[in-house]
């Protein structure tokens, strides 16, 4: 997608050297487009720990190309293993970032050391290059719901998302945010609402940068107003991400996502959910099996912003300490629909299994 009229990825092998990898530091975003350099296995990891990266298909992104840092400075299986389990345990909730590293284990454990390094950018790359197309897909599938809003009404379709599912939470294009960009290029008269998402505010750091950068009509909102505009009619579509999906098709994402689907099943509005296969989690039968991420109360107690000065502060915002689970699941009765790359299905057993048939 583009910042400013120049298309990027939210990660890349840097052209000079030919095996860093960059990426953008999300913790300084909107504030300051900053891009950084892994050079180790532990700078990886501390970008997946420290939310410089998140969401889930880039999170396996990083972690499949901190695999590749990792055999490029030891090779030999013992350390492969220790560093890919350390890697596995940074963060976890999202699916992909196991799958990732699963992946890579896969193909470098059928590889000798002497030719590792090679066959990991190779496998890396692919993870890349698959994220981006299916992404895509999802763009494609997911249009359609917008297209048909639009041809039913003489005003502007109006999107509500929570959390950041954009172009810098994958590789390119975006999950949720996949429909929206491709909606714009069609001309289709759209608007978005932000969900400021607290306790991070991905939302009003992360999407309405994004959306602001493409050119997207977008306005962020606090994150108690979403049910107030479903029931005045200005919310005509919900499209979120998800972190991992269970068999049975319930949704985990990001903490506020089940109260905005409450919101939109009692006022009617189609609440959907677009995700990469890679996200389903074909090991969980339902989504109370889901371990949910218990972050720094500091995320709920502190706030960063910036100053009428420019500078760029943190400040504590609550008297005492905080709870903070990162995720909620939205049972998959509150889910109208799933948004694949290979299509549309119900949020249920049946569902996956008519798109993914091979899971059977």
């Amino acid at each position: 997608m583009k910042i400013d009229g120049t298309a990027y990825r939210s990660i890349w092998v840097d052209p000079d050297d030919g095996w860093s990898v960059r990426i953008f530091d999300q913790t300084r975003l909107p504030w300051a487009v900053a891009v950084l350099r892994l050079t180790s296995v532990a700078e990886a990891m501390h970008a997946i720990a420290s939310m410089q990266v998140r969401g889930a298909p880039l999170i396996g992104a990083v972690a499949a190309y901190g695999v590749c840092l990792a055999v490029r400075a030891d090779a030999s299986t013992e350390a492969m293993e220790r560093d890919c389990a350390a890697l596995a345990a940074t963060r976890p909730t999202a699916v992909n970032l196991r799958w990732a590293i699963g992946r890579m284990l896969t193909r470098l454990r059928n590889t000798v050391p002497a030719e590792r390094v090679a066959a990991a950018y190779e496998e890396a790359g692919r993870i890349a290059d698959e994220d981006v197309a299916q992404c895509e897909a999802i763009g494609r599938h997911g249009v359609g719901l917008i297209a048909e809003i639009a041809a039913r009404t003489t005003r502007r379709v109006n999107v509500l998302t929570h959390c950041n599912a954009g172009w810098l939470a994958t590789v390119d294009w975006g999950t949720a945010l996949a429909p929206i960009y491709m909606a714009c290029e069609r001309g289709i008269d759209l608007h978005v609402w932000v969900d400021e998402t607290r306790p991070r505010n991905q939302g009003a750091a992360l999407t309405a940068w994004e959306l602001g950068s493409h050119g997207v009509p977008h306005r962020v909102i606090a994150d108690n107003a979403g049910g107030h505009l479903m029931q005045h009619g200005e919310v005509d579509l919900v499209i979120v991400g998800t972190d991992r999906v269970a068999c049975n098709g319930d949704v985990a994402n990001k903490i506020g996502t089940y109260l905005k689907a409450l919101a939109a099943h009692d006022n009617g509005v189609p609440f959907w959910v677009a995700l990469p296969g890679t996200t389903i989690d074909w090991t969980v039968a339902e989504g109370r099996d889901i371990p949910i991420e218990e972050r720094s109360p500091a995320e709920v107690t502190d706030i960063t912003g910036r100053t009428a000065d420019g500078r760029i502060e943190t400040v504590r915002v609550t008297p005492s300490g905080a709870a903070n689970p990162a995720f909620d699941v939205t049972p998959a009765r509150l889910v109208t629909g799933l948004i694949t790359e290979r299509g549309r299905c119900a949020a249920s057993a049946e569902g996956l299994l008519s798109l993914f048939p091979e899971r059977r």
